[in-house]
């Protein structure tokens, strides 16, 4: 059953037209693949004649379709749910067939046709939501970045309260001494020397320096 006019059993277009959840309508182009089950050929034959194909083979198809169709959107159709359709129109077709002597062995829907207004948004919509994952991406770099400096500048802090409150006296010396070590000229020498219980430190230049 196919939009184009010279493909599909019937001549002309015989695409299955259906309305969407949102209520735009779709063309279909379906191909269905069946057989008459060998031991259920004489009721069919009897019941319902040669014609088993106009009276049910493309009237159950075609309306198992529209009923299914209208659970799903246009973009749900043409792009993320159409094997999702085709399995479920697929299910609700093979029942109906088994139970009238016919076998489905395949269903194919091969083309949706949407009207070129409801595929630009389609394609909007699409164009959308990679954008929203790119800025998503964006906004994990930048919300990692901004942890990253929370904990550094948290290290700072912390360290800078260690000094403020923790180091012993040795330590404070310590911490003057190369201080002064960076401040004095280039290749000075520095001596340390003690002065009861207080040390000095001594440059090349002899300058003084008392420390702590």
């Amino acid at each position: 059953m196919s939009v184009i006019h010279d493909e599909g059993a019937k001549q002309g277009d015989d695409g299955i037209r259906v309305l969407t959840a949102d209520g735009l309508e779709v063309v279909i182009d379906l191909t269905v693949l069946y057989r008459v089950v060998a031991a259920d050929a004489p009721r069919l034959y009897r019941e319902v004649g040669l014609d088993y194909y106009d009276k049910i083979v493309r009237p159950i198809t075609r309306a198992r379709i529209r009923d299914n169709a209208v659970y799903y959107d246009a973009v749900a159709l043409y792009s993320t749910r159409r094997d999702e359709l085709q399995r479920r129109i697929y299910q609700s077709i093979e029942a109906d067939f088994r139970k009238r002597g016919l076998l489905l062995e395949q269903l194919l829907i091969r083309n949706n046709d949407l009207p070129v207004s409801v595929k630009k948004a389609i394609e909007s919509k699409i164009n959308a939501e990679q954008d929203a994952q790119k800025m998503q991406f964006v906004l994990q770099k930048e919300r990692q970045g901004a942890k990253r400096k929370r904990v550094e500048a948290r290290g700072i802090a912390d360290y800078q309260l260690i000094l403020s409150t923790g180091l012993s006296d040795k330590q404070l010396q310590y911490e003057q001494i190369n201080a002064q070590q960076e401040l004095a000229f280039p290749n000075a020498k520095i001596v340390v020397m003690a002065r009861g219980n207080r040390p000095l430190l001594l440059t090349s230049n002899w300058v003084l320096l008392p420390t702590l």
